[in-house]
């Protein structure tokens, strides 16, 4: 039997400045910061996660945050466009929150759903669905109530420089079922209720190169640390250069970019955002791994200061 993968479990970008990003994505879109803490890869850059009130898998956004860094290109090696679903019969409410706070935005038509297309303060493309699938996300914040709240991912677009070999590593190695083409797109679908519609671009276009407004990697559900081990011999198998597994402290990971030039990670469900912090108190302090606490006081007086507030 082959190995299928729930869904997304997170995507990762690269924005500017972190005040920034928190206003956008809790101020205006309210998600909740379920962690902030540094990447792990260089302690003097925070990475924020960003998620439903839980923080559950299939929710969750992560940044990093470069105040005055140079400007990234979306183009193909990259995900392209992240989608976020919310209840059916809400975008209205979302259409009118983006002209309240004079985000430009536009409607869309694809797969038979209506979506509407804007950008965070970065240049990261973002969209909104409507879909009746997924929990409801009992966080409320900024006038975003459970009844309009997004419940997670809809989805990604993926821009690759070899479209047909990503459609191959979709259904072949992470297990996704073809849906069917519209236009220059395919659809892909994993099982899960949220980040479950992959839309890959079948033509390609201009090289993307990393910066502020692109994203990092997409990163794909594994069930816990047996299927995550399963996974990275399944890739293998498939002749992917996979790496070791990482210990992300939230998460386990492993990496491989595939044939399209899109990095890949496969994370394991558990343990989650509240191990280390209480499901009430999430977000609202600096978390540290191990390694970094014995330079909080010089992690933290370098670290620009944040904080998660209501925009008017």
């Amino acid at each position: 039997m082959k190995k299928q993968t729930a869904g997304i479990h997170h995507i990762t970008a690269i924005v500017g400045h972190p005040q920034e990003n928190i206003d956008f994505y809790a101020g205006v879109l309210g998600l909740r910061l379920v962690k902030q803490t540094v990447n792990f890869d260089d302690p003097g850059t925070y990475h924020l996660y960003f998620g439903d009130g839980e923080g559950k898998p299939g929710t969750i956004i992560t940044f990093f945050p470069w105040a005055d860094a140079y400007q990234g290109q979306i183009g193909d090696g990259q995900v392209g466009v992240t989608t976020y679903v919310v209840p059916t019969g809400s975008l209205n409410f979302w259409v009118n929150r983006l002209a309240t706070f004079a985000i430009p935005f536009k409607k869309a038509d694809r797969f038979g759903e209506q979506v509407i297309q804007f950008d965070d303060p970065h240049g990261l493309h973002l969209e909104l669905v409507a879909r009746a699938e997924g929990e409801q996300n009992n966080w409320t914040f900024g006038g975003v109530t459970p009844e309009v709240a997004i419940k997670g991912f809809g989805g990604a677009t993926l821009y690759s420089s070899r479209p047909e070999e990503t459609a191959k590593t979709l259904t072949d190695v992470m297990g996704l079922e073809l849906v069917g083409t519209e236009g220059d797109y395919t659809r892909f679908k994993a099982p899960a209720d949220i980040g479950n519609m992959i839309d890959l671009k079948m033509v390609t276009g201009v090289r993307g190169s990393m910066g502020v407004g692109t994203v990092h990697h997409i990163a794909w559900r594994a069930q816990d640390d047996a299927d995550h081990l399963e996974w990275q011999q399944h890739a293998m198998n498939l002749g992917q250069h996979v790496t070791e597994v990482k210990d992300r402290n939230y998460f386990n990971a492993l990496y491989f970019r595939e044939s399209g030039e899109i990095l890949f990670e496969i994370a394991t469900d558990p343990p989650g955002f509240a191990h280390d912090e209480t499901l009430e108190t999430m977000g609202t302090q600096l978390m540290l791994p191990a390694q970094y606490e014995q330079h909080r006081e010089r992690l933290v007086n370098s670290l620009i200061p944040i904080k998660v507030r209501t925009i008017d």
